[in-house]
């Protein structure tokens, strides 16, 4: 006889008896070999508001994580990523992306730097192995820390009053995109002033066996302030909103690519404001020198969808409008004036705070000035049509008080 198959299993985070208590909907996916709640509730909506509204808290553990170490290491990630990290300095955090040698992005996310020749990348698809291979000829050490760092996003207005109680952090002094060693209810934790929901908001680093503490402590300090768990779905909405791109969906790691035509670069993705050529050589830059000089062939834009004209095509049926609640991920043909199609739309959503239909595509780039009409393909009881749709400015949603 032979052995038992062998099943891959997603693995329960740090906070997964909390989470798991307070799933209602029994709504999970797996996420980078995670269990991970979509919604608490049958419906994200009332996270989504809690996120808007007051703050939620949305486990993140799942995001890969890799300590980098070593006298070599900044000049090492300076040398593998698109920005220049020698010059992040100790409390500081930065986000960037690294690239391939012809300047197609592989992934992106955030460095920080805990100390001098200490940081920390958090990444949402797996990079370690290909750090390691760059690695070679330099004084670094890279470990993926993964399961052994659970992490919190706490995101919404009232955050900073949760952290207040509940830290022996100074919050009026915790400027945009630091981060800083922490005392969370007597636990040691780093706190970055980051997230994903374009929001006021701050993501909590600690041991995975004090996750429990962690998450306790902090929906307790919470209760004050409106605290809710909030879930995937809901962060997906907020992540439109702000205009952030998502991996796997807005673009494709390159090396996973198997067409030219998926790859993508940072001016492409419109994260050339990440990019800093003027310095020693780094991965991919004689190609993202080429790009810049001689242009890219898309671009990718926020779009607003004409509401009124939707309304219309749905009233031909007699049928209400009839749109996701949640963020869509699968990719619409988007076209020029004339109806032919010039792009795609490859994520969107309905924002109950902007009353906006809104979704983020790649076009050519004299197609992407602020003001352009374009149309969108909308499928209406199963006949196709286009709806205008006009570029504009990204984020969509952007209050003062994120970086106030």
């Amino acid at each position: 006889g032979g052995s038992a198959p062998v099943t891959a299993m997603p693995l329960p985070t740090p906070f997964h008896e909390r989470t798991r208590a307070l799933c209602h909907s029994y709504l999970w996916k797996d996420w980078a070999g995670y269990h991970s709640v979509c919604s608490f509730d049958t419906c994200h909506e009332r996270e989504y508001l809690a996120l808007r509204h007051a703050c939620g808290l949305i486990d993140v553990t799942p995001l890969f994580k890799y300590e980098v170490t070593g006298p070599e290491a900044g000049e090492f990630l300076a040398r593998v990523m698109v920005r220049d990290i020698r010059k992040l300095k100790p409390g500081r955090v930065t986000y960037c992306c690294w690239c391939d040698d012809e300047g197609k992005i592989l992934d992106d996310g955030t460095v920080q730097c805990l100390a001098e020749g200490h940081y920390r990348i958090a990444s949402a698809e797996p990079s370690g192995r290909w750090f390691m291979h760059q690695s070679r000829g330099y004084d670094v050490q890279i470990v993926d820390i993964t399961p052994q760092v659970g992490t919190l996003s706490l995101q919404g207005p009232t955050s900073r009053g949760v952290l207040a109680d509940c830290t022996d952090l100074n919050m009026d002094k915790f400027r945009w995109f630091r981060v800083k060693p922490a005392k969370l209810d007597g636990i040691d934790v780093h706190v970055s002033r980051t997230g994903y929901t374009g929001d006021l908001g701050y993501e909590i680093w600690c041991k995975a066996e004090d996750g429990l503490k962690v998450w306790d402590a902090v929906m307790a300090a919470g209760k004050a302030y409106g605290i809710e768990a909030a879930g995937l779905d809901a962060m997906d909405v907020t992540r439109v909103e702000a205009g952030f791109i998502l991996a796997g969906v807005d673009y494709f790691a390159a090396d996973t690519c198997m067409i030219e035509s998926r790859k993508l670069s940072p001016w492409q993705l419109d994260l050339g404001w990440t990019v800093q050529l003027e310095r020693a050589p780094f991965i991919g830059q004689a190609a993202l020198r080429r790009e810049k000089a001689e242009g890219s062939s898309s671009l990718l834009v926020g779009l607003e969808i004409d509401w009124d004209e939707l309304e219309t095509l749905y009233n031909a049926e007699d049928l209400p409008p009839a749109l996701p609640s949640g963020g869509w991920r699968t990719p619409i043909p988007v076209y020029d004036s004339a109806g032919l199609q010039v792009g795609r739309a490859t994520s969107g959503a309905w924002s109950p705070t902007l009353k906006k239909n809104l979704a983020l595509a790649h076009v050519p780039p004299s197609l992407s000035t602020i003001g352009t009409t374009l149309k969108i393909e909308q499928t209406v009881e199963y006949v196709r049509h286009q709806v205008t749709a006009r570029v504009v400015k990204k984020p969509f949603f952007d209050p003062p008080r994120k970086r106030k």
